[in-house]
């Protein structure tokens, strides 16, 4: 297995600022980033290999989430959700949330956005499930700060990443049932990725480890070093690899489940946030490029 530097695709205004998660679409073939320092979203056409547009708007932009032409945007700055389309890169609707709107999930078929809150110093920690049509939807606490999140295949049930305690929540979908709360024995549950055909989760850990879980009985069957504080986490099932960004020093960790093989890849200092581009592309979003590294991964 190999990740190998392809080219660089340059943001404007990029050099030493912060971003953070990014989606692919695959419908519009564009790549959209959070780039939370200047309150945009940034696009990126894939196929042309250029960044195209500059959205302004978006305040503390934390993360964005996509489904077959939809794209939600958390807001961290403005406690809401903005919902666009990837096409038009219109604004369709902005939702308020709770305070500090982190992770995120869409689900196009059942018309659902869901974010997760971090609350302040008034309000507790949240998950709140959106109605995109009509706003409507239903908020529950949550036992921590939350990080990321996935859905199964059949959007039946989301998998939340809690920092402390450190586990995965699980919750039912569309009505936030609450399901199971699955410990994990590394400090600060942060990205998370789900192989779907075999079953399994991916949570990147602060305390330095990749654990692998059973997506249906929460049991743990692998836990494997990383080389520190983790963000954005990948798998890739066109590869079978799954790919973990870490700012400091600046490198992406590759394991592959199936041999517990492992390499990392030099990236740059800050560049703590990926978008993978399947099947075999990994952009790294990276200050220290002045936008995207992009990685073949093969």
């Amino acid at each position: 297995m190999s990740l190998k530097a392809v080219r660089v695709i340059e943001i404007p205004d990029a050099t030493g600022s912060a971003f953070d998660h990014g989606v692919f679409d695959a419908k519009s073939r564009r790549v959209f980033i959070a780039h939370t320092a200047r309150s945009t979203i940034e696009v990126i056409d894939h196929d042309a290999g250029r960044h195209i547009a500059t959205l302004p708007g978006f305040p503390g932009a934390a993360g964005a989430v996509s489904d077959d032409g939809e794209i939600l945007v958390t807001n961290r700055g403005s406690a809401s959700l903005a919902w666009l389309d990837a096409s038009t890169l219109q604004t369709k609707a902005v939702l308020k949330t709770g305070p500090r709107p982190n992770g995120a999930a869409i689900v196009k078929s059942l018309s659902l956005g869901i974010a997760a809150c971090i609350g302040d110093e008034r309000h507790p920690p949240t998950l709140q499930a959106f109605h995109l049509n009509d706003g409507s939807g239903k908020t529950m606490n949550l036992p921590g700060r939350p990080r990321w999140c996935v859905t199964d295949a059949a959007a039946e049930r989301l998998f939340l990443c809690i920092r402390e305690p450190s586990l995965i929540l699980v919750t039912s979908l569309p009505d936030l049932s609450p399901i199971a709360q699955w410990r994990l024995p590394s400090g600060g549950a942060h990205g998370l990725d789900i192989d779907h055909a075999a079953g399994r989760l991916y949570a990147a850990c602060d305390d330095g480890a990749l654990v692998e879980v059973d997506s249906r009985s929460g049991e743990v069957t692998n836990v494997w070093p990383i080389a520190g504080p983790p963000d954005v986490t990948f798998f890739n099932p066109a590869t079978g690899l799954v790919h973990v960004a870490i700012g400091e020093p600046g490198l992406v960790e590759t394991v592959d489940p199936r041999t517990g093989q492992g390499m990392q890849t030099t990236t740059g200092a800050g560049a703590h946030t990926t978008v993978l581009v399947p099947p075999d592309q990994l952009y790294v979003i990276s200050p220290a490029h002045s936008g995207i590294l992009v990685l073949s991964d093969t």
